[in-house]
């Protein structure tokens, strides 16, 4: 895993560096000309203007600019406010002789909090240095900067680097370890490798109920969302799957071939779902069900009385936001799985800008983990309260109606494999959402279709080959 550190996380760790400020300034510059000589294509004949500031940023960018120039770059380093009355000129199209191949942002980075003017980006590529400046390290909130090509950062990644807006700022994120040790990190960003080494594997005398999930889920009005549950189930590990939708009869209940329905009966129906559970190894409870007083009544008793690791999606959110007590009593592993709109309703408010503080802040609330997401999903648990893992695996391709009941059940299929410490459900959540995340981008879609939004079933459909890319990826980092 990628550590992420806040600022005053970051600060503490240059302190505590062994080797000094000039010897971290030097490997950082290092790391940003490389990074710009392989984004120009080459040095000779190149030009770049360096925006550098008086702190830290700006020496490592002054340490670039010297190593280009060694290579054969014509490089100009100015102050930030030199180098924005320069953008603006050539922008402004009057007569210059002020034009790049690359523009080095190492104006402020994180040491500033708040605007330095940026409001017009330069019309060569941007390499950030750390951060772009003008972007909050700690929320990802734009005050003005140069949106960036390329980010280099050292040490750890920062949360802003992370949070949109940010996140598209920063543009492609490289990380140069320097030599800082960030082992002490609270967040850390998934990989591939880390997603393909918590994911359960297949066991060898494995029977069909072994790994198998119950899914309530789906209404009347709401067919289809127990029928993508319980299709991401299977193909994300699940041996049986057993589908029901309160007030539908088990013929009517939609749900792909391989799964069983069962009937639930209008009104009073939390005991019959919850009659054979306990030979399920985990569970799925609210995509679809309706949020009328009953139906929410009910899901807050089958939560409360569930002994099998629970995923709680949608409906089954409003009925804990309207139920919170049927949390207490729960020992059994819960993950709640809430967007901005849920999560404002579970606690009262909207996520803080502070998203990895927010979602710690909600795990302790419920004592449960919860999976906030958004286009960074972050993950916190409040029995492993050390670490946030964050996703950032997905992109708005997944923006479609039903995403988030995929989601639902590819984690139930890897809870049922039966983790139970903390920090193993908590890697294991994260890992399932990375690999959903990761149907994204799978390489093996049509390459025309990279920008369009990818339906929930196409989701399910690519989880198979998806889960196969990230073994390969896993093993292609470690060598293997």
């Amino acid at each position: 895993m990628i550590p992420i550190v806040t600022p005053a996380e970051m600060a503490a760790i240059d302190a505590a560096a062994p080797e000094g400020t000039d010897v971290l300034v030097a490997r950082a510059g290092a790391a940003v000309a490389i990074a710009a000589r392989r984004m120009m294509g080459g040095t000779y004949g190149r030009r770049v203007l360096v925006a550098a500031g008086k702190g830290n940023n700006g020496a490592d960018g002054r340490v670039a600019a010297a190593a280009l120039e060694r290579w054969g770059v014509r490089c100009r380093v100015v102050t930030p406010p030199e180098a924005l009355e320069l953008v603006g000129t050539a922008n402004s199209g009057a007569p210059t002789s002020a034009t790049w191949d690359l523009v080095i942002d190492a104006a402020y980075g994180t040491g500033l909090h708040g605007s330095w003017g940026a409001d017009r980006a330069p019309a060569a590529p941007v390499l950030a240095v750390d951060i772009p400046s003008g972007i909050d390290a700690l929320t990802g909130e734009d005050h003005g900067c140069w949106p960036a090509a390329a980010t280099v950062t050292f040490g750890a990644l920062k949360p802003g680097l992370l949070l949109h807006p940010g996140a598209a700022a920063a543009g492609e994120v490289e990380f140069a370890p320097i030599g800082l040790d960030a082992s002490g990190a609270m967040s850390w960003l998934v990989t591939d490798a880390d997603a393909d080494a918590a994911l359960p594997a297949a066991e060898p005398a494995a029977h069909k109920w072994r790994r198998a999930v119950r899914v309530i889920a789906g209404s009347p009005q709401m067919r289809g969302a127990g029928h993508l549950v319980c299709a991401a189930a299977q193909q994300a590990g699940a041996g049986m799957v057993v589908a029901s939708s309160p007030g539908v009869r088990a013929a009517d209940v939609a749900r792909p071939a391989e799964a069983v329905a069962r009937d639930l009966p209008p009104g009073e129906w939390a005991g019959p779902a919850l009659e054979d559970i306990k030979r399920f190894d985990a569970a799925v409870i609210g995509p679809g069900i309706g949020t009328d007083p009953t139906a929410l009544a009910q899901a807050a008793r089958f939560i409360a009385d569930c002994p099998v690791p629970l995923v709680v999606d949608a409906d089954g959110l409003a009925a804990l936001a309207d139920h919170p007590e049927c949390l207490h009593e729960r020992t059994a592993p819960t993950v709640l799985t809430p967007h901005d709109g849920e999560f404002a309703k579970l606690m009262g408010g909207p996520p803080a800008a502070d998203r990895f503080e927010a979602v710690r802040r909600a795990a302790d609330e419920f004592n449960a983990l919860v999976l906030l997401k958004g286009p960074t999903t972050l993950v916190a648990a409040r029995a492993a309260p050390s670490a946030v893992l964050a996703v950032a695996s997905g992109t708005a391709r997944l923006a479609t109606a039903g995403s988030g009941d995929v989601l639902s059940g590819v984690i139930a299929a890897v809870m049922s494999a039966g983790a139970t410490e903390p920090e193993a459900v908590l890697s294991q959540t994260a890992a399932a959402a990375h690999w959903h995340g990761r149907s994204a981008t799978f390489g093996g879609h049509d390459p025309a279709s990279a920008l369009t939004p990818l339906t929930a079933m196409h989701q399910v459909e690519l989880l198979g080959a998806v889960r196969a890319d990230l073994a390969a990826s896993a093993a292609e980092t470690s060598g293997t």
